[in-house]
Protein backbone atom coordinates (compact mmCIF):
# COMPACT_ATOMS: atom_id res chain seq x y z
CA UNK A 1 0.00 0.00 0.00
CA UNK A 2 2.84 2.41 0.83
CA UNK A 3 4.43 1.70 -2.56
CA UNK A 4 1.13 2.55 -4.30
CA UNK A 5 0.90 5.82 -2.34
CA UNK A 6 4.46 6.79 -3.28
CA UNK A 7 3.77 5.91 -6.94
CA UNK A 8 0.56 8.00 -6.99
CA UNK A 9 2.29 10.99 -5.41
CA UNK A 10 5.08 10.75 -7.98
CA UNK A 11 2.64 10.38 -10.89
CA UNK A 12 0.26 13.11 -9.71
CA UNK A 13 2.09 15.67 -7.55
CA UNK A 14 -0.17 18.23 -5.90
CA UNK A 15 1.47 21.11 -7.76
CA UNK A 16 0.67 19.50 -11.09
CA UNK A 17 -2.95 18.77 -10.20
CA UNK A 18 -3.50 22.33 -8.95
CA UNK A 19 -1.97 23.70 -12.15
CA UNK A 20 -4.12 21.43 -14.32
CA UNK A 21 -7.20 22.39 -12.32
CA UNK A 22 -6.43 26.06 -12.97
CA UNK A 23 -5.91 25.32 -16.68
CA UNK A 24 -9.19 23.43 -16.89
CA UNK A 25 -12.44 24.96 -18.07
CA UNK A 26 -15.76 25.09 -16.26
CA UNK A 27 -18.35 22.84 -17.90
CA UNK A 28 -20.15 25.47 -19.98
CA UNK A 29 -16.89 26.98 -21.28
CA UNK A 30 -15.58 23.52 -22.17
CA UNK A 31 -18.73 22.60 -24.11
CA UNK A 32 -18.45 25.91 -25.99
CA UNK A 33 -15.11 24.72 -27.45
CA UNK A 34 -16.87 22.03 -29.48
CA UNK A 35 -18.27 22.13 -32.98
CA UNK A 36 -21.99 22.96 -33.20
CA UNK A 37 -23.06 19.29 -33.60
CA UNK A 38 -20.87 18.29 -30.65
CA UNK A 39 -22.33 21.05 -28.48
CA UNK A 40 -25.84 19.89 -29.39
CA UNK A 41 -25.04 16.30 -28.36
CA UNK A 42 -23.65 17.42 -25.00
CA UNK A 43 -26.61 19.76 -24.43
CA UNK A 44 -29.09 16.93 -25.14
CA UNK A 45 -27.59 14.68 -22.46
CA UNK A 46 -27.32 17.59 -20.03
CA UNK A 47 -31.02 18.39 -20.57
CA UNK A 48 -31.94 14.73 -20.04
CA UNK A 49 -29.98 14.39 -16.79
CA UNK A 50 -31.21 15.61 -13.43
CA UNK A 51 -30.62 14.81 -9.80
CA UNK A 52 -33.41 13.49 -7.63
CA UNK A 53 -34.21 15.47 -4.50
CA UNK A 54 -32.36 12.84 -2.44
CA UNK A 55 -29.28 12.99 -4.66
CA UNK A 56 -29.25 16.79 -4.55
CA UNK A 57 -29.57 16.78 -0.74
CA UNK A 58 -26.65 14.35 -0.50
CA UNK A 59 -24.38 16.54 -2.64
CA UNK A 60 -25.45 19.65 -0.75
CA UNK A 61 -24.44 17.94 2.51
CA UNK A 62 -20.79 17.66 1.41
CA UNK A 63 -18.44 19.66 3.64
CA UNK A 64 -15.01 19.03 2.11
CA UNK A 65 -13.85 20.83 -0.99
CA UNK A 66 -12.85 18.40 -3.73
CA UNK A 67 -11.43 19.02 -7.17
CA UNK A 68 -12.55 16.93 -10.15
CA UNK A 69 -10.15 17.25 -13.07
CA UNK A 70 -11.66 15.56 -16.12
CA UNK A 71 -9.64 14.50 -19.15
CA UNK A 72 -12.16 14.55 -21.96
CA UNK A 73 -12.77 14.93 -25.67
CA UNK A 74 -15.69 16.75 -27.24
CA UNK A 75 -15.62 14.10 -29.98
CA UNK A 76 -16.01 11.13 -27.63
CA UNK A 77 -19.38 9.43 -27.20
CA UNK A 78 -18.52 8.22 -23.69
CA UNK A 79 -17.69 11.81 -22.70
CA UNK A 80 -20.98 13.02 -24.21
CA UNK A 81 -22.86 10.37 -22.22
CA UNK A 82 -21.09 10.99 -18.89
CA UNK A 83 -19.52 14.45 -18.51
CA UNK A 84 -22.90 16.24 -18.43
CA UNK A 85 -23.77 13.99 -15.47
CA UNK A 86 -20.67 15.20 -13.63
CA UNK A 87 -21.74 18.77 -14.35
CA UNK A 88 -25.20 18.14 -12.89
CA UNK A 89 -23.64 16.68 -9.72
CA UNK A 90 -21.14 19.52 -9.33
CA UNK A 91 -23.81 22.17 -9.85
CA UNK A 92 -25.65 20.93 -6.76
CA UNK A 93 -22.72 22.14 -4.58
CA UNK A 94 -20.17 24.03 -6.70
CA UNK A 95 -18.24 25.30 -3.69
CA UNK A 96 -17.42 21.75 -2.54
CA UNK A 97 -17.50 19.82 -5.86
CA UNK A 98 -15.27 21.86 -8.13
CA UNK A 99 -15.32 20.55 -11.71
CA UNK A 100 -12.87 21.42 -14.48
CA UNK A 101 -12.51 19.79 -17.88
CA UNK A 102 -9.38 19.46 -19.98
CA UNK A 103 -9.09 18.39 -23.60
CA UNK A 104 -7.06 15.19 -23.39
CA UNK A 105 -5.08 15.90 -26.57
CA UNK A 106 -4.08 19.32 -25.28
CA UNK A 107 -2.86 17.93 -21.95
CA UNK A 108 -0.92 14.83 -22.93
CA UNK A 109 1.49 15.32 -20.01
CA UNK A 110 -1.38 14.49 -17.64
CA UNK A 111 -3.10 12.01 -19.97
CA UNK A 112 0.08 9.91 -20.25
CA UNK A 113 0.23 9.65 -16.45
CA UNK A 114 -3.48 8.78 -16.19
CA UNK A 115 -3.55 5.89 -18.64
CA UNK A 116 -6.03 3.11 -17.96
CA UNK A 117 -5.00 -0.34 -19.11
CA UNK A 118 -2.23 1.25 -21.15
CA UNK A 119 -4.63 3.50 -23.05
CA UNK A 120 -5.39 7.21 -23.17
CA UNK A 121 -9.00 6.74 -22.12
CA UNK A 122 -11.64 9.44 -21.76
CA UNK A 123 -13.40 10.52 -19.72
CA UNK A 124 -10.95 10.04 -16.88
CA UNK A 125 -11.56 11.89 -13.63
CA UNK A 126 -8.70 12.71 -11.29
CA UNK A 127 -9.91 13.52 -7.79
CA UNK A 128 -7.84 15.91 -5.68
CA UNK A 129 -8.22 17.32 -2.19
CA UNK A 130 -8.58 21.06 -1.61
CA UNK A 131 -4.78 21.41 -1.53
CA UNK A 132 -4.23 19.38 -4.70
CA UNK A 133 -3.24 16.11 -3.04
CA UNK A 134 -4.14 13.18 -5.27
CA UNK A 135 -7.11 11.17 -3.98
CA UNK A 136 -8.07 8.87 -6.84
CA UNK A 137 -8.70 8.26 -10.50
CA UNK A 138 -11.90 6.96 -12.08
CA UNK A 139 -12.91 6.29 -15.65
CA UNK A 140 -13.47 5.78 -18.51
CA UNK A 141 -16.89 4.26 -18.05
CA UNK A 142 -19.02 3.38 -15.06
CA UNK A 143 -20.21 -0.23 -14.82
CA UNK A 144 -23.69 0.47 -16.22
CA UNK A 145 -22.09 2.18 -19.23
CA UNK A 146 -19.80 -0.82 -19.82
CA UNK A 147 -22.78 -3.16 -19.59
CA UNK A 148 -24.74 -1.10 -22.13
CA UNK A 149 -21.82 -0.95 -24.56
CA UNK A 150 -21.19 -4.68 -24.19
CA UNK A 151 -24.88 -5.42 -24.78
CA UNK A 152 -24.75 -3.43 -28.02
CA UNK A 153 -21.59 -5.30 -29.09
CA UNK A 154 -19.71 -2.13 -29.93
CA UNK A 155 -16.41 -3.71 -28.95
CA UNK A 156 -13.60 -1.21 -28.60
CA UNK A 157 -15.37 1.44 -30.68
CA UNK A 158 -16.39 4.64 -28.98
CA UNK A 159 -20.13 5.35 -29.35
CA UNK A 160 -20.84 8.21 -31.70
CA UNK A 161 -21.68 11.56 -30.17
CA UNK A 162 -25.33 12.33 -30.71
CA UNK A 163 -26.43 8.70 -30.55
CA UNK A 164 -29.41 8.66 -28.18
CA UNK A 165 -28.67 7.46 -24.65
CA UNK A 166 -31.61 5.64 -23.04
CA UNK A 167 -32.97 7.47 -19.99
CA UNK A 168 -32.52 4.48 -17.67
CA UNK A 169 -28.87 4.23 -18.72
CA UNK A 170 -28.38 7.93 -17.97
CA UNK A 171 -29.98 7.55 -14.52
CA UNK A 172 -27.84 4.50 -13.69
CA UNK A 173 -24.62 6.18 -14.83
CA UNK A 174 -25.43 9.35 -12.86
CA UNK A 175 -25.95 7.28 -9.70
CA UNK A 176 -22.67 5.42 -10.22
CA UNK A 177 -20.73 8.66 -10.70
CA UNK A 178 -22.44 10.07 -7.61
CA UNK A 179 -21.45 6.96 -5.65
CA UNK A 180 -17.79 7.50 -6.55
CA UNK A 181 -17.95 11.21 -5.75
CA UNK A 182 -19.58 10.42 -2.39
CA UNK A 183 -16.85 7.83 -1.69
CA UNK A 184 -14.17 10.47 -2.31
CA UNK A 185 -16.08 13.01 -0.20
CA UNK A 186 -16.21 10.57 2.73
CA UNK A 187 -12.52 9.74 2.29
CA UNK A 188 -11.75 13.46 2.54
CA UNK A 189 -14.18 14.06 5.41
CA UNK A 190 -12.63 11.25 7.47
CA UNK A 191 -9.03 12.05 6.52
CA UNK A 192 -6.96 12.53 9.72
CA UNK A 193 -4.80 15.08 7.86
CA UNK A 194 -7.79 17.21 6.86
CA UNK A 195 -9.61 16.75 10.18
CA UNK A 196 -6.56 18.10 11.96
CA UNK A 197 -6.30 21.00 9.51
CA UNK A 198 -9.99 21.96 9.91
CA UNK A 199 -10.33 21.05 13.58
CA UNK A 200 -13.30 18.77 13.00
Amino acid sequence: MLEQTIAAEAAFPAEMLLRKFDEGLPYEAYVATGKPDQQTAWEQVYAQASLTDEQRALVQSFTRQMKLIVLSGMWCGDCVAQCPLLARIAQANPEKVQLRLLDRDGHMDLAQRAQINGGLRVPTVLFAAEDGEFVGLYGDRVLSRYRAVAARNLGAACPLPGAPVPEDETRAALQEWLNEIERVQLLLRLSPRLREKHGD
